[in-house]
């Protein structure tokens, strides 16, 4: 049966790619998997879960409502919340009982303030601004001092140190060893000091360009959901897409030449053919920026979108000869019959990541989840 606007998801796929991304892991380094944003657009409670039957033993979100979504549903590993933190975000996070990144001892106190008498400690992490420019310090003495801070207050646990790559993902970059030149030291200092402590950096690219950023656990995210994080084919770093996005065909138009489509009349056909209309647009989030800048999979075979994106709706041309009908399915992202469309050629199309192409999805495409079983 069709559907308007269709999200599969295939857990197995995750926790393959999962235990793929473990077994790249040398000296007991441990995977956590992060499911920020929904997931990346995935269904963030179950890909959690096949993330975890894959290998995992971590997850990370960006923010506190997410940890308290994975809690609400019964997961009970450990999460770090990786973003900043207003006062009433970090009383989410600690209800939660989540870990906590911190970088300066103002907010160290504030979170120590926020804790249960007769609970466990709040496990912080210790961010140090190696060269992202965005959260943590630059500072390697105020790191230390936050670290000091927490292993002092009794309500506070020092569980972690990190630091965020900013170009892991540019092969050949001067500035990603930078970087992990930069983090070292301080990383292996606290963790002399402190063995139990677990020193993370990498992130899915960081993970496949060098084992040094390893540490004691990488955090993965695009790479879980078979996500390539240098935007080529991910079956060259042996991931499987996880995501297939799909329509229909609701109708099926002769064009003479000079008929047009959609708005702005910004396609019109130059010789008789046949144009079919797919439910889809940007209000599902089908970027309005692939008008007349991609294809779509009918009959496994590719067909040119054409015309402008509209809010609801595409077109895309079926040629001067079709026997294609109402009713038949159209891939977006996905494999049909011999041909595929993988959501980097979507991303590369309109200059942008598959990050942004799948956690773009709206709510108005329905997910649909195939258990690791029936895949």
């Amino acid at each position: 049966m069709v559907e308007r606007a269709l999200a599969a998801i295939d857990l197995g796929a995750i926790e393959r790619n999962c235990a793929h991304l473990r077994s790249l892991l040398g000296g007991g380094a441990r995977l956590c998997a992060v499911v920020k944003a929904d997931a990346y657009g995935h269904g963030d409670v179950w890909c959690a879960k096949a993330a975890l039957a894959g290998g995992a033993e971590w997850l990370a979100v960006a923010t506190a409502g997410e940890a308290a979504e994975l809690r609400r549903h019964g997961i009970d590993t450990r999460i770090l919340v990786m973003g900043a933190l207003t006062h009433e975000d970090a009383k989410v996070a600690v209800e939660a009982v989540a870990d906590v990144v911190v970088w300066d001892a103002r907010f160290a106190r504030a979170l120590a303030e926020l804790h249960t008498p007769g609970t466990v400690p709040v496990n912080v992490h210790v961010k140090l601004d190696t060269g992202m420019g965005r959260l943590g310090t630059k500072d390697v003495s105020e790191a230390r001092a936050v670290a000091d801070l927490a292993l002092a207050d009794e309500r506070l646990k020092l569980a972690g140190a990190m630091t965020h790559f900013a170009t892991a993902d540019e092969e050949g970059d001067d500035h990603f060893p930078a970087q992990l030149e930069s983090f070292t030291p301080f990383a292996r200092e606290l963790k002399q000091a402190h063995p139990e402590i677990v020193v993370h950096a990498a992130n899915s690219a960081a993970t496949f360009r060098d084992s040094d950023a390893h540490f004691d656990m990488v955090r993965c995210g695009v790479a879980i959901y078979g996500l390539d994080p240098f935007q080529r084919d991910p079956a060259g770093r042996g991931l499987e897409p996880a995501l297939a996005l799909s329509s229909y065909l609701a109708t099926v138009k002769r064009f003479e030449p000079g008929e047009s489509a959609g708005y702005g009349r910004r396609w019109s056909a130059s010789e008789p053919t046949w144009v079919g209309t797919v439910p889809i647009g940007y209000g599902d989030g089908w970027r309005r920026a692939l008008s007349n800048n991609c294809d779509v999979l009918v009959r496994g075979r590719r067909h040119p979108l054409i015309g402008t994106i509209s809010m609801d709706n595409i077109t895309i041309e079926l040629g001067t000869e079709t026997d294609v009908e109402p009713g038949e399915p159209a891939v977006l992202i996905g494999a049909q019959g011999g041909e595929r469309i993988l959501c980097e050629e979507v991303a590369e199309r309109i200059g942008t990541i598959n990050y942004e192409v799948t956690c773009g999805l709206s709510a108005r495409v329905r997910r649909q989840w195939r258990s690791a079983a029936a895949s």
